[in-house]
């Protein structure tokens, strides 16, 4: 037995992310490929910084295409690239064809929300907004990974690749909920349970777990040689589901040159995560892929 979800049940999605910064972003794009409620409407490579690259941007790029390719999925998805590098300060937006993107999606007459997935820097979010500030009333929610444990915040990877970009999205109307470090570091799966239910199905399948396993090897943390945090498939689950996990509405915070939070009460409420359901979301992704693996056998 087969389900379909009726085009006007669909929400619409677009993904921002940082697809080759680690190995978890991966998993997160196929989960929502693979969600018949979810409208894909493209997927925006993001930056991650100068860390270990200067051509992050087009690392994220060449990893979204590969899945794609991998997926037998290239000519179905739209791929904008988002800005190369962070903005310079809460004023200036660096256009891109990413974030004209988001404002053209957002700005359209369809009435099914628009729901952008950001598991990277805040960088074509917040330059979408500057760019057109508008875009804030519209039907748009965001879901962002990212942000240092509440209350107190501090140092994390996603926002330490743009703070300029997450003051200017925290400080917006725009409708978001945040998941931070304290939620998603929750999102812990086994080796062994990635061989046994991602590996086995298709191409994809055998090409996340072993870009998983080559990850690991290559920073020598032998505390992960047996697990790995998927931290952004917490994000696809929120998104998915709102339910999967514990939230609370909190007055957006700003964020300080330290990384911390400000608490000053003067931004609208937002849905920050305390807790997610792991079990949920991996289920969930494990089980469909492996009806795509067994629907589309040339994938294989």
């Amino acid at each position: 037995m087969d389900w379909t979800v009726p085009r006007e049940k669909q929400g619409r999605l677009i993904i921002d992310t940082d697809a080759k910064n680690e190995a978890d972003d991966q998993f997160a794009i196929v989960h929502a490929l693979l969600s018949p409620s979810l409208d894909i409407r493209g997927i925006v490579p993001a930056h991650f910084g100068t860390w270990r690259t200067d051509r992050s941007l087009q690392e994220s790029h060449d990893e979204v295409m590969l899945l794609l390719e991998l997926m037998e999925m290239t000519e179905r998805v739209r791929v904008e690239d988002g800005a190369p590098r962070a903005l310079p300060d809460e004023q200036t937006p660096l256009s891109s064809p990413g974030a004209d993107l988001i404002i053209e999606e957002a700005m359209n007459d369809d009435p099914r929300t628009l729901h952008i997935l950001s598991i990277g820097p805040l960088t074509d979010m917040a330059s979408a907004l500057l760019l057109e500030p508008g875009i804030a009333e519209r039907n748009l929610q965001l879901v962002w990974l990212g942000g240092g444990a509440w209350p107190a915040g501090g140092w994390e990877f996603n926002l330490n690749n743009d703070l300029h970009a997450a003051n200017v999205v925290f400080k917006s109307r725009l409708k978001m909920a945040q998941v931070p470090l304290n939620a998603f570091a929750q999102a812990r799966v086994g080796y062994a349970e990635l061989f046994e239910r991602v590996y086995p199905h298709g191409r994809i399948g055998r090409y996340l777990v072993e870009q998983l396993v080559r990850h690991n090897e290559a920073i020598r943390a032998k505390r992960s040689w047996e697990f790995h945090v998927l931290c952004d498939s917490s994000a696809i689950g929120v998104t998915l589901y709102p339910g999967a996990g514990d939230w609370e509405w909190r007055p957006a915070p700003e964020f300080s040159a330290q990384l911390t939070h400000v608490h000053n009460g003067t931004n609208r409420a937002i849905r920050v995560y305390s807790s997610i359901d792991s079990r949920f979301i991996f289920e969930d992704l494990f089980a469909k892929l492996a009806r795509f693996a067994r629907q589309s056998p040339t994938v294989g």
